[in-house]
């Protein structure tokens, strides 16, 4: 006999547990669904090497929205952020550069590359804050259909352009910032090429694409764009990534949501058109009033949900939604952190850089890109170490430290039919290599190291081709189009189905927002269901 709930959310990552909290908490009986052992999907903390836990995918808090961690309470449940360091780039030799939320510091730091630079990152950065404070007044907006023809999605569309009335020129500056590339759009303010790197670095990440790719303007504002006023500020969580979603679901379990693990779904169960629940792949069946998907959109609907229950428009669409990634994770346990021979912690302010970007240039940046856009991995990939033992004892033995890696380009599919189980070790060789150049001797400091590609990121946490946002944040996959076109609004063809999770608006990232978002238009049509 099938056990019956308001809500059955497939996927324990961060947004299906924010999801399933929000209705938990309206007062909606909910079971969450995991396909792994441990909940939390990319927001994890697990061990990797005997005595060493790490974030091992997400690895820094930079999206978590204020907003939810005040409605979910999620400091008096764990939660605590610890700050990170300045952003800390070495450029190689004894040079480096720093960038910091304080303008003036970075305004001193851009100085020793270019006075011009310098004398108008302020107004760059003001520039940059009133584009991002639009897109943020548009994150918990659920999509309209601008084009469906109906008198609601006329209604819809009017009000939203109603609300934005007074948006001006901000608009002509999402508009460069979608079409752009990331190099065009900084060239436009700044001159020197190293400075422009370190603004470029943002466009690169989790993202196929180099900095004079078009349309990677907007991915710079994408990792920039959180809000952390009330959030504690961006850093490291105080016993890894995994904490955060622990503590939504400490949360959420005071209101009766249960989370059930190695419970991978096999398929939405759909009878007269509407979702009647769930079957896992052990044949077990959850019935519920309302399904919602925290997997990405490809997977819901290329497995979960039967073809003949889709329009053929949709999966058209969602046959050409872009995943294709070519990011890496490297967890390396050590018995010391790197020592960059460029650092000086007199000179930098601090004792120590957590928080490092290794990519010394555009056409740096560039090259690495195009390795991968020919099929290949970078020779020199661009990487990000980050440190959070430097301030976190919860993670490594006492005296020992865990570095976090993320990586670029490592592509999911090589070319020529090469292997990556052939080329693996070739890939860790070349990204040791960099970070060797700038901190010598590392290598002999390394306990244990896991290092994750693309295909494995997608085997273990299921992200389509390894894809960290779960497809291409660019101008033709987001808002009203993200993750098709008449289907952005968190409702799916099936009645009763919903999603929530990174290849919905407003995209990838540990935010919640998705989560929220998809939450709020469930109540809405929950007497209809």
């Amino acid at each position: 006999m099938s056990e019956t709930y308001d809500v059955i959310v497939i996927g324990g990552g961060h947004n299906g547990l924010t999801c399933g909290a929000y209705l938990a908490k309206s007062g909606r009986r909910v079971l969450v669904l995991e396909r792994r052992e441990v909940f939390g999907g990319a927001a994890v903390t697990e061990e990797f090497c005997p005595g060493f836990r790490a974030s091992r995918f997400s690895y820094v808090m930079s999206l978590l929205h204020p907003r939810v961690i005040r409605d979910l309470e999620l400091k008096s449940f764990g939660l605590e952020v610890l700050p990170a360091n300045d952003l800390f780039c070495p450029l190689g030799g004894d040079d480096y550069i720093i960038f910091s939320d304080d303008v003036k510091k970075t305004q001193a730091e851009f100085a020793r590359f270019s006075r011009h630079d310098a004398d108008i990152y302020p107004e760059f950065s003001r520039h940059l804050e009133e584009s991002a404070n639009v897109v943020r007044r548009l994150l918990f907006q659920t999509p309209v259909d601008p084009v469906r023809g109906t008198w609601r999605s006329f209604k819809e569309s009017a009000a939203l352009l109603w609300r934005e009335r007074r948006i001006g020129d901000q608009a002509y500056r999402l508009v460069d910032l979608l079409s752009q590339s990331a190099y065009d759009y900084l060239s436009a303010w700044f001159e020197n090429d190293i400075i422009k790197s370190i603004l470029a670095y943002y466009c690169s990440i989790g993202t196929f694409a180099g900095p004079k790719s078009p349309g990677s303007a907007y991915v710079i504002m994408h990792h920039l764009m959180g809000e952390h006023q009330g959030a504690g500020g961006w850093g490291f969580i105080r016993g890894g990534m995994g904490t955060i979603t622990a503590s939504i679901a400490r949360s959420a379990e005071r209101f009766g949501m249960r989370v059930l693990t190695q419970a991978p779904v096999a398929e939405v169960m759909v009878t007269g058109g509407r979702a009647t629940g769930v079957r896992l792949a052990d044949g077990r069946e959850f019935r519920a009033r309302a399904v919602v998907s925290n997997v990405p959109a490809t997977t819901l609907f290329k497995r979960l949900v039967a073809p003949e229950h889709l329009p053929d428009e949709l999966r058209r669409e969602i046959d050409t939604f872009r995943t294709f990634s070519t990011a890496f994770k490297m967890n390396i346990a050590a018995h010391r952190p790197p020592q960059y021979r460029a650092f000086d912690p007199q000179r930098a302010g601090f004792k120590y850089p957590t928080y490092v970007h290794i990519a010394p240039g555009i056409d740096y940046l560039e090259r690495a890109y195009d390795d991968a856009k020919y099929g290949w991995y970078s020779s020199r990939p661009f990487l990000t170490p980050v440190a959070p033992t430097i301030v976190d004892d919860t993670l490594a033995p006492p005296g020992k430290h865990v570095i976090n890696i993320f990586g670029g380009h490592a592509p999911y599919r090589l070319r020529d039919g090469a292997s990556w189980e052939t080329e693996k070790p070739n890939l860790v060789k070349a990204a040791l290599a960099v970070l060797e150049e700038m901190a010598p001797g590392f290598s002999q400091d390394i306990i244990g190291m896991e290092t994750l590609i693309a295909p494995e990121l997608e085997a273990i946490v299921g992200l389509p081709q390894g894809h960290i946002f779960h497809g291409e944040l660019s101008a033709d996959q987001l808002f009203f189009q993200r993750p098709a076109a008449h289907w952005s609004d968190y409702r799916t063809p099936v009645r009763g189905l919903y999603q929530c999770g990174s290849s919905t608006h407003p995209g990838g990232g540990v935010s919640g927002i998705p989560g929220y978002n998809a939450a709020r238009e469930m109540l809405r049509d929950w007497k209809r269901l």
